[in-house]
């Protein structure tokens, strides 16, 4: 829901109590100019975060964006997201703005649940608005002993944002739209290890990238799940 009244918006809250909570902000933190990590504390009770859950946070009296989790912790009600900031739109301006001490209301989670632990090969590819994704799932993928890549589409200025989010297995490719050409895709690495076509595969970010890249995962007929979560699209608001 992109965007709403103000009035049903107000009352939507007002109905929804717990499931909609305020959420203080607690610290913020610029890894650049264009990514921003603010963690929030409040009432989480109740709640169940999976990884590549997201929430929605009303960014203005109208509008309301998702935003995936990197980081919960349910019992001591902490909450952390990485954001995105380009250009100016509402979602953006609202998050660069946020400062310690303001406080948002934020939704339950949800999603697909995306994370198999008894898949010995995961692959996560994104922009940088699937960072967070990334930051939740390398704990896991780390503890349980697998084998994971992280394969990001980012701009120039992002290109060292992994390192200094302490990711690892990752490849930075630029933003070229080489992730919209078949071929190229075919032409990865992955392809000629057929070890990677059982793994299970982690689609996220722009929308048409996604498509490209899961169309030639089912051209090689990998036996792995392919999990699709797009989560921007040119000139779509609030996808």
């Amino acid at each position: 829901m992109p965007r709403t009244a103000k009035w049903l918006g107000d009352a939507m809250e007002g109905l929804l109590g717990s499931r909609f909570p305020l959420m203080k902000v607690m610290e913020t933190n610029y890894i650049n100019p264009n990514i921003k990590k603010i963690r929030f504390k409040g009432n989480l009770s109740g709640m169940n975060f999976q990884l590549g859950y997201a929430v929605i946070i009303r960014v203005s009296d109208t509008e309301y964006r998702n935003y995936s989790v990197s980081f919960s912790d349910v019992e001591n009600g902490i909450l952390e997201i990485i954001f995105h900031l380009h250009g100016a739109a509402s979602g953006c301006l609202f998050m660069d703005r946020l400062t310690v001490g303001d406080q948002v209301r934020v939704s339950m989670p949800r999603g697909q649940k995306q994370y198999d632990p008894a898949v010995k090969k995961q692959l996560l590819f994104g922009d940088e608005t699937s960072l967070g994704v990334a930051v939740s799932f390398q704990p896991y993928l780390k503890k349980n002993n697998h084998e994971f890549q992280f394969y990001f589409e980012l701009d120039e200025a992002n290109e060292q944002v992994p390192r200094l989010l302490g990711l690892e297995n990752y490849t930075v490719f630029p933003k070229n739209n080489h992730f919209r050409n078949e071929q190229w895709i075919n032409d990865l690495a992955i392809f000629r290890a057929g070890d990677w076509l059982t793994a299970n595969y982690i689609l996220t970010g722009n929308v048409k990238s996604v498509q490209t890249f899961r169309r030639v995962l089912k051209n090689n007929n990998i036996s792995g799940r392919i999990f699709t979560a797009g989560f921007w699209l040119e000139g779509k608001t609030g996808l």
